[in-house]
């Protein structure tokens, strides 16, 4: 929560387009939860789980649907979408940095390095040979960006980001610390008694309005570049090998991770620990639910799953016996149908 900055109800009803049902000139300077909002914090409710806070919530202000306005017992700031009205309201209350469009002393940028107007680099920051980075942009403290990486405007590189050389990035990137961004694919040929490495000649292409969360690593193309479209959202610890593409606006949550020359879609929500093999093609407005595994193709639109659901330890164990045997009770079965059959 931050307090540094403030505004009245009627210039946050004017800034995010929502219709205020209160006191004007009431003024608030922070958000937080209906449970511990205090009357110069902003609020939201977009759950039915929180009815009982929203009764009881002393907020400044709470943004809140039409339907459930009656609900509220103080100043409402209302709309048809309560927690995307929030995310945007959530960037008027971000702290910034001060510093933030400040070169370092200590950086150390090649000579041959283009970077635009207004742009902030940290401490320890290494720039490469023949990179270009867009206006308003930010680089962290000790960032390496290789040579011949292309970066665009309004970029956010926190501290300890790494990209290898020849990268691309988009506009209005996000990129939190300890993200490393074309490494080599994990590629080898055996010989018969020992793995032979592919040098991976590819690069990574990464697109506008991506954020990609803090220790996730996407590697560098064997031949061709791994894409990461316009929109997409990764989480953190995410594994996307050589040759992935991800479609535009979908999301990739923690802990997955997305096999070589595997192909998703558009649109599609990749949920926490799910494993994708190599050339898998996920086809748009897919979901796969969490810890699950797609080894073949989804060609079809819908929601996925795999494995078993959580059971008490003993039953576990009792059903993994029965797991084993299915390919056998099947087989008995068709025997049983083919003999019905013939009778």
């Amino acid at each position: 929560m931050h307090k540094n900055k403030t505004y009245t109800l009627a210039a946050l009803a004017k800034t995010l387009d929502l219709k205020l049902d209160g006191e004007p000139e009431h003024e608030v300077s922070g958000i937080a939860t209906l449970a511990s909002a205090a009357a110069d914090q902003l609020s939201f409710y977009h759950n039915s789980k929180f009815f009982a806070d929203l009764k009881t919530t002393r907020a400044g202000a709470v943004i809140i649907s039409a339907d459930c306005a009656r609900d509220c017992p103080g100043n409402k700031l209302i709309c048809e979408n309560p927690y995307l009205a929030y995310a945007h309201a959530s960037h008027l209350f971000a702290a910034g940095d001060a510093d933030s469009r400040l070169i370092h002393p200590t950086a150390q940028i090649h000579e041959s390095a283009v970077i635009g107007s207004n742009v902030g680099i940290g401490a320890n920051v290494v720039i490469g040979e023949n990179v270009h980075i867009g206006n308003d942009s930010c680089v962290g403290a000790n960032t390496v960006i290789g040579s011949n990486c292309r970066l665009g405007k309004g970029l956010s590189l926190h501290a300890g980001v790494t990209l290898y050389a020849g990268v691309s990035i988009g506009d209005r990137a996000v990129i939190h610390s300890g993200v490393v961004i074309g490494s080599d694919g994990f590629g080898f040929a055996r010989d018969g008694e020992k793995s032979v490495k592919i040098a991976q000649l590819g690069g990574v292409q990464v697109g506008d309005d991506v954020e990609i969360g803090a220790c996730t690593t996407i590697d560098r193309g064997a031949l061709e570049d791994t894409v990461i479209e316009d929109g997409v959202k990764i989480d953190n610890q995410v594994q996307i090998a050589h040759n992935v593409r991800v479609g535009e606006n979908t999301i990739i949550c923690g802990c997955s991770a997305i096999a070589g020359s595997s192909t998703i879609g558009k649109n599609c929500i990749i949920a926490g620990a799910v494993g994708i093999i190599n050339h898998v093609h996920i086809t748009d407005g897919v979901t796969v639910t969490a810890m699950s595994l797609v080894n073949k193709s989804i060609t079809t639109q819908g929601v996925y799953s795999s494995g078993t659901g959580l059971s008490e330890s003993a039953q576990w164990k009792k059903n993994i016996v029965h797991f084993k045997k299915l390919d056998d009770m099947a087989g008995r079965l068709k025997a049983l149908e083919k003999r019905d059959e013939e009778t």
